[in-house]
């Protein structure tokens, strides 16, 4: 499982870092082509929205079969550290996989905002050479 969780945080990092240069101001000669980078790259990241649906189902069904430590003296203190372990292990990963998801709609906000952004130049221009 730990791949999973590499593999979705690699994600979420390269999804932040397009939208941290496709928002940043002064880097307008290289915008056309961060875009056309980041159009190409959306449709083989969507593939993330399923598979973090996958990975929080992965996360509820650890959470409903994990076993309780209601009260100390139920639990050693080695099964009492390794249950509050599980527990923020889960709470890291379900933030991880908001983020990727959070990250995966904000650069196709951003890109297709800059997309019609780019077309109403375009026409904006056609129309300036018509007069």
């Amino acid at each position: 499982m730990a791949l999973e969780w590499v593999v979705l945080g690699y994600t979420a990092g390269a999804e932040a870092i397009m939208v941290l240069l496709l928002t940043l101001p002064g880097l307008n000669p290289l915008r056309k082509g961060l875009v056309s980078v980041a159009q190409s790259l959306l449709k083989p990241l969507s593939s993330i929205v399923p598979f973090c649906l996958f990975l929080m189902m992965d996360i509820y069904y650890k959470y409903e079969t994990r076993p309780t430590c209601e009260s100390p003296e139920a639990c050693s203190p080695a099964e009492h550290l390794r249950f509050h372990k599980s527990i923020i292990k889960s709470e890291r990963n379900a933030l991880l996989i908001a983020s990727a998801l959070f990250f995966y709609w904000i650069l196709y906000s951003v890109t297709n905002l800059l997309v019609r952004i780019d077309d109403l130049n375009n026409r904006i221009e056609k129309i300036k050479n018509q007069d």
